[in-house]
């Protein structure tokens, strides 16, 4: 196995590290793509937000992606035209989410409002509104394989995964327990604890056999609307 790249070693390594400093300091407030319109946006935010990683797994799949396909882009472009094209992506989609939070008129930043991930909360439910010292979360979803684009794509030297896309709906329910020990850590840090039942129901193209998600979700225990979802590492 060849040796991983400087570049794409390097973003491994500052992106876990910041992974490690989140969990101790949060870095949300500066850090995260905040909306234009919430008063905490900075410039800088325009490239930190990458850095940012809502859960071990949400970190695990997108270091193994940097990891399978960075690696082959920079030894096929050289460290500069990567960096490049990095730079590029993060830009254009950091524009992209601003727009979408302007149009909405969100307040919250994007990492939040187009939810990243699902191991940590139910679909359709905003970011830290699922806390508790004790979870459980159970799920029942149907799935079905579209015939298109099962094979492995090749771009030059680098073979890609086949799409395979699947359409998947499902319905989701969970409960949060919360010790009076608890309770006022994560209150303190933002987090919203309740004790009652909570459900969602959620539709969703995945892709690459589930690692990847985008559809809609929304909490059905209340009166919510439908909520954008990106979902990283997630399984059927």
């Amino acid at each position: 196995m060849p040796p991983i790249p400087p570049l794409t070693q390097a973003l491994m390594l500052i992106c876990t590290a910041v992974f490690c400093v989140d969990q101790f300091v949060r870095l949300e407030i500066l850090f995260a793509l905040w909306p234009l319109q919430s008063g905490l946006f900075w410039p800088w935010q325009l490239v930190s937000y990458g850095f940012l990683h809502g859960s071990i797994l949400h970190l695990f799949f997108n270091m193994l992606g940097l990891w399978m396909f960075g690696s082959e882009l920079e030894r096929l472009w050289g460290r500069t035209r990567y960096a490049q094209f990095l730079l590029a992506s993060l830009l254009s989609a950091a524009l992209a989410q601003l727009l979408v939070t302007w149009l909405t008129g969100s307040n919250v930043p994007t990492q939040q409002f187009l939810e990243v991930g699902g191991g940590e909360g139910l679909p359709g439910y905003e970011y830290k509104e699922f806390a508790g010292s004790q979870a459980l979360i159970v799920r029942s979803t149907a799935a079905y394989l579209l015939p298109i684009f099962e094979s492995p794509m090749r771009l030059g030297r680098v073979v890609l995964p086949a799409i395979a896309p699947q359409l998947q709906i499902g319905m989701f329910g969970g409960a949060t327990a919360v010790t009076q020990q608890t309770r006022p850590v994560l209150e303190q840090q933002g987090w919203i604890t309740t004790d009652r039942l909570r459900g969602s129901a959620d539709i969703r193209l995945r892709f690459f056999s589930g690692a990847i998600s985008v559809g809609a979700s929304r909490a059905v225990d209340r009166r919510d609307r439908w909520k954008l979802v990106f979902g990283v590492g997630g399984s059927l």
